[in-house]
């Protein structure tokens, strides 16, 4: 390979590099299992269309790939503020503002478009929404404004089993709302365990999450109280007769777990606990892993 081309390769592998870190793959992962979960739970263990299922999750990533850059595109100036987020791509200026938010706005467009060609139009609308509702009701609208963007953002955040189930089944019903409701509330202490974290360089962004509207203390309430309604939301899955004993074992056990370390904390004079921002997201894991073991 000559130098000519390294030097025009080189600068285009950057550039994907920091698109890849824009997309944020790890959420995106979290979001296609929480869709897969829907996914089986709506066909009950059952037979699979294949097909079906590739254009579902394909459709979720993407969606999810562009609101997360969309997100980086409206946040660069505060991401400047924040030291956890000073080094993005955007915040930085080694991508094109422009750039990234046609891609972003074009990655939406493809998947909602997929999804609707290729699945059905209730998955299809619930991701727009999903999209919509993270990008412009959360990251525009409401997040440098109110403490409780978090947890309008929430909803948003909860429809992938959602989407999941649909993609199945074509419709929402009991079950498919059952399973939002536990992402929606999971998602409220899992959020607010890590804004504790970063609590000071929210202040210095004037970004109002509820640890700087609220103070740590309040926070650490709040967190208590979201962990206490969990544990009862996750059984309904057994009590509505969709999942068996081996689920509901499942959920009380990993739900008093989360309790007691959720009031560990609050007793504590700990400003922040990483441990249970990183137990939250194993908690999900096994939740929905018994969940599916549980149905097949």
């Amino acid at each position: 390979m000559n130098q000519h081309a390294v030097e025009v390769i080189l600068p285009l592998r950057t550039t994907a590099g920091e698109y890849v870190t824009l997309v944020k793959p790890g959420i995106i992962g979290l979001v296609l299992v929480a869709a897969l979960t829907g996914i089986y739970l709506g066909g009950q263990g059952g037979g699979y269309n294949l097909t079906l299922i590739l254009w579902t999750l394909g459709g979720l990533g993407t969606a999810t790939a562009g609101a997360a850059l969309l997100n980086n595109y409206f946040d660069r100036d505060i991401d400047r503020l924040m030291e956890r987020t000073s080094m993005r791509a955007l915040a930085l200026g080694k991508v094109s503002p422009n750039k990234a938010l046609l891609t972003g706005l074009g990655l939406i467009v493809l998947s909602i478009t997929v999804l609707a060609l290729e699945v059905n139009h209730v998955t299809a609308l619930l991701t727009a929404m999903a999209a919509c509702g993270y990008v412009f009701l959360y990251g525009i609208i409401l997040k440098r404004r109110s403490p409780f963007a978090n947890q309008i953002g929430g909803l948003a955040g909860a429809l992938p089993p959602l989407i999941g189930y649909t993609a199945i089944t074509g419709g929402i019903n009991g079950t498919a709302l059952i399973l939002f409701a536990i992402v929606a509330l999971w998602q409220q202490p899992h959020a607010l365990s890590l804004a504790l974290k970063y609590r000071d360089q929210y202040a210095r962004a004037s970004i109002p999450v509820i640890p700087v509207a609220k103070g740590v203390h309040a926070t650490k309430v709040r967190i208590f109280l979201y962990t206490v309604v969990l544990i009862p939301a996750t059984t309904l899955l057994f009590f509505a007769g969709i999942t068996g004993t081996f689920y509901l074992a499942a959920a009380i056990g990993l739900g008093l777990l989360y309790l007691v370390l959720a009031v560990k904390f609050l007793r504590s004079t700990r400003q922040y606990d990483m441990f249970l921002f990183f137990f939250s997201i194993l908690y999900l894991t096994l939740l929905f892993t018994a969940m599916i073991l549980d149905v097949t």
